[in-house]
């Protein structure tokens, strides 16, 4: 079966009272930045966090009696995986999934939890996918496939009917990509009802597998490097997939590692949403990728909310040490009662808030009679830094910054 526009619709209707039909919101934050006029597709605030079930629940839907009777089984590096197993239950049918080992802990929780059985295996999502594909021949499971399935793809389509109707006169629509199911179904959506609409792709730059097999026009395997994007980790895109991109999207950018976590700072602080790695590329992209777009509308989907906790504390504390709002010093002090309380004492002053104090007296270069000082603080710029390291000095301390 071809995907269509007439599937789209179809699967528009499959999933009425199912998904949520989330809000196209504008940010004032990405427009003011970038002199474009930015909205956001929150399908963070989809039902499992991400726009996967869309594609999930239309496939599982249009399943016949035969196909369910088995079971289902799919592979996923997390998001995939809580459609399908909420798809499932919704339906009956038992579920499976096989999901990368170093899958975040809070997705493989949220799977189990709507329902699906979950299998731990490889550490990307191509060996996961291998796995599923072992599982289903020995138990004569029914595949879900993540992208490269007519049924998925249209499912993911409906986030483009969704976007031209709330938004008729977009002039770009920023998709993340993967292995290519959503950006090929926003596509063919949206080329097919309104041409002149550019469709962006956006891939992270330490697993490009799809903008390389499309500017070498042929799938290529691309064996990258871990991201914090994972949920768009895919070694090897899909023939189907490949296929439309190739056809109806007009050009794919990377983002690298510090622009995806710089952008979900960004958006959890001023924007108050919450996305995770592969879910940020889209906006991340608007901010640094797109020079060439000014005082254009551009619907820019954040396609999943699903972030460990973890993961988002490191970016935080990242992104705080390189905004200057966090730093940690190292001092040396003459280790005598009354030396740390007079250096405390000096950073009040200053106005910076004493976040963690670490006091040391063994150490390999330290001269005897004195102690190291391990001092994190709270500062409002790289400026308060400067001036609290400059006043320090004035009162003969060794300072240097961690």
């Amino acid at each position: 079966m071809n995907v269509s526009l007439a599937e789209i619709n179809k699967a528009r209707e499959t999933l009425a009272g199912i998904a949520v039909r989330t809000e196209l919101a504008y940010t004032n934050t990405l427009s003011d930045l970038t002199g474009n006029r930015v909205y956001l597709k929150m399908e963070n605030q989809q039902r499992t966090g991400s726009f996967k079930l869309r594609g999930a629940y239309n496939k599982v839907a249009n399943l016949r009696a035969d196909e369910k009777k088995h079971g289902i089984i799919a592979s996923s590096a997390g998001n995939h995986a809580q459609g399908t197993a909420l798809a499932g239950t919704l339906f009956g049918i038992p579920s499976t999934v096989v999901m990368p080992k170093n899958a975040p802990l809070s997705k493989v929780k949220a799977t189990r939890s709507y329902g699906a059985k979950v299998v731990l295996e490889g550490t990307v999502y191509d060996e996961a996918f291998a796995e599923a594909r072992r599982i289903q021949a020995e138990q004569q499971l029914t595949f879900i496939h993540p992208f490269n399935d007519p049924l998925v793809i249209a499912g993911q389509g409906t986030i483009g009917l969704e976007i031209l109707a709330d938004l008729p006169d977009v002039e770009a629509v920023v998709v993340p990509i993967g292995g290519g199911g959503l950006i090929a179904g926003i596509a063919l959506a949206v080329k097919n009802l309104k041409p002149d609409v550019k469709i962006i792709g956006v891939q992270s730059k330490n697993m490009p597998s799809m903008a390389e097999s499309i500017a070498q026009k042929e799938i290529v395997t691309c064996n990258g490097s871990p991201t914090i994007a994972d949920g768009i980790a895919v070694k090897t895109p899909g023939e189907l997939t490949f296929a439309i991109i190739r056809h109806y999207v007009d050009d794919i950018v990377t983002v690298d590692e510090e622009e995806i976590a710089s952008a979900i700072l960004l958006l959890l602080e001023r924007v108050k949403t919450i996305t995770e790695g592969a879910g940020a590329v889209a906006a991340a992209a608007v901010l640094n990728k797109l020079p060439g777009y000014k005082n254009r509308k551009i619907a820019t989907v954040i396609s999943g909310g699903n972030i460990d906790v973890n993961m988002m504390c490191r970016i935080i504390n990242k992104g705080m040490a390189k905004s200057g709002r966090k730093v940690v010093f190292n001092i040396i002090i003459p280790d005598k009662p009354g030396s740390l309380w007079r250096l405390l004492q000096l950073t009040a002053e200053t106005g910076a808030n004493v976040l963690n104090v670490a006091h040391h007296r063994e150490s390999r270069n330290l001269p005897l009679g004195y102690a190291t000082v391990e001092l994190e603080l709270e500062t409002a710029d790289q400026e308060q830094i400067d001036a609290i390291k400059q006043l320090m000095a004035q009162h003969q301390y060794c300072v240097n910054t961690i």
